[in-house]
């Protein structure tokens, strides 16, 4: 599961395991197809979401 780390100065950063990155990876696979031209393909991950889990605390 990912884990938020804060920082107070900017943007909090998120360290993801190895089954996060593998995941969102995966998600990208599916969600890309194949051949896709670079607007093409930035249109359809703008049509969709994506989530990490956060670590309970």
């Amino acid at each position: 599961m990912a884990n938020i780390i804060e920082n107070l100065y900017g943007r909090r950063m998120i360290k993801m395991s190895t089954d996060d990155v593998i995941s969102i990876v995966r998600e990208y696979q599916n969600t890309a197809g194949e051949h896709s031209s670079y607007d093409e393909l930035r249109k359809k991950l703008d049509a969709h979401e994506f989530y990490l889990p956060e670590d309970p605390i």
